[in-house]
């Protein structure tokens, strides 16, 4: 490069403050903050050691929290909390210390351990029972129905409802899961083998007798032979099938189900005293007079029906292990009268078959005569005297003899034929005969 293309020294603008000329030939336009330097990390090199006197702040842990120091009576008085965990972690501490060296303490607070797990029980995973009811209580109340089921025929249309829930959640293979239908004749159970799918035909054989009732078509086809009493009509189903009975039989019960709520829904509450003919007792039978007709009025019908709906759905759960629970109180209230209505007349026939004591002295129609208080405990209970020297005595307070007492359960299950009038968990009081009389003629109700 030659003299004249080097090129001319910047020089600082003149200014009345400003610097002069840059002495190294420099220029002055870069920029007055350093770069950003590279950290040392970033180089690869190794760190250098830290200073011997950098001082590192080490944070020391909390002291030991001091054990409580309790007296005997103030660690007992918390065995209650501790047994719910409301204590605090020192007085949980306090009182665990006592407990290994107290005997009396750690007996108090195993029993209060075992109240403790009485008060949260499981909750089955299924739903609530009484919640289909609730909900349809809501909507009605909100809305009502133009046509209304009436009151007598509600407990059907729920343990109906309820069975067909069960059936819908059981697989193909449970449909033939073997089935032991239970009831009682004369002095004793008896039992038959049946499946979930023979149970469900012989509720639809039997509710057709309410369907011919009310004049629909008779499950058992046009040329059945009319009304029948229970165990022919289901005797006559089973052995018209080709084939056992299979899960086919659920569309066929549940319809008829549905048409006979409809029909009694239309026809109003005034048709509850329609005659349901239940054909004749049959001639084997000792517990009543062979060929006697059985006819009972709809509204009674129907919370028959809703009964042994009940009853032989708790056979099913409990053939495919399913839990299944009892009805809504109110609907369990129906049940339990309609049998105590029919103890008198059911004791009656067992005594003309001299299954039961005879009467003591004649009664006049109409005039008091021997009573038993049935006491029916729990949801769903209530008091119903008994006549029991003839079903057309009345039934006085004044003429009480005798005291029953009974779970609203356990008076099902024993008018169910389920269990005996012996293992009868029963309050008695009074009169030792009439007592067995009743719970005999009680499980004397129960049949196919």
């Amino acid at each position: 490069m030659t003299g004249s293309d080097r090129p001319e020294p910047y020089e600082e603008p003149h200014g009345p403050e400003g610097p002069g000329p840059d002495p190294g030939g420099q220029r002055r336009d870069a920029p007055r903050i350093p770069l950003p330097r590279s950290s040392i990390e970033d180089t690869g090199l190794p760190l250098p050691d830290p200073a011997p006197d950098a001082i590192t702040w080490e944070v020391p842990p909390p002291p030991p929290p001091e054990p409580l120091v309790l007296e005997h009576q103030i660690l007992k008085s918390l065995l209650g909390a501790w047994a719910l965990a409301a204590c605090s972690a020192a007085e949980a501490t306090a009182v665990e210390e006592h407990l290994g060296e107290c005997g009396p303490c750690a007996e108090e607070a195993l029993r209060l351990r075992d109240a403790v797990g009485l008060l949260h029980p499981e909750e089955s995973l299924d739903l609530d029972p009484g919640l289909r009811t609730r909900v349809l209580e809501s909507c009605l109340g909100r809305r009502p129905p133009r046509i209304p089921v009436p009151e007598w025929a509600v407990p059907y249309d729920a343990e109906s409802a309820r069975l067909d829930a069960l059936l819908r959640d059981i697989g193909d293979s449970e449909w033939h899961a073997p089935v032991r239908l239970r009831w009682f004749e004369q002095d004793g159970p008896v039992t038959r083998k049946s499946t979930v799918a023979g149970v469900i035909a012989h509720l639809l054989a039997v509710d057709g007798l309410v369907g011919l009732a009310l004049g629909l078509d008779d499950p058992l086809g046009p040329e059945a032979a009319g009304p029948q009493h229970p165990t022919r009509r289901t005797e006559a189903y089973w052995h018209a099938s080709h084939f056992p009975p299979t899960r086919a039989v659920r569309g066929p019960w549940r319809d008829q189900t549905h048409e006979i709520v409809r029909t009694v829904s239309f026809a109003g509450d005034g048709s509850g005293r329609l005659p349901v003919p239940y054909g004749t007792v049959p001639a084997a039978d000792p517990a009543a007079r062979a060929g006697q007709k059985i006819e009972l009025p709809l509204r009674d019908a129907m919370v028959d029906r809703a009964f042994e709906c009940w009853i032989h759905a708790g056979d099913i759960a409990e053939a495919v292990d399913y839990p299944y629970d009892p009805p809504a109180p109110r609907h369990l209230h129906h049940m339990i009268a309609l049998a105590a209505r029919l103890l008198p007349g059911t004791l009656a026939d067992r005594r003309r078959s001299g299954l039961a004591a005879p009467p003591r002295g004649l009664v006049a129609a109409g005039t008091p005569g021997r009573t038993l208080r049935l006491e029916i405990e729990g949801l769903g209970g209530g008091e119903w005297l008994i006549p029991l020297d003839s079903p057309a005595a009345v039934a006085s307070a004044d003429r009480e003899v005798a005291h029953v007492a009974l779970d609203g359960v356990e008076f099902c299950r024993l008018a169910a034929g389920h269990v005996s009038p012996v293992e009868a968990a029963a309050g008695q009081d009074g009169d030792r005969e009439a007592i067995r009389d009743v719970l005999f003629a009680a499980a004397s109700l129960s049949r196919l």
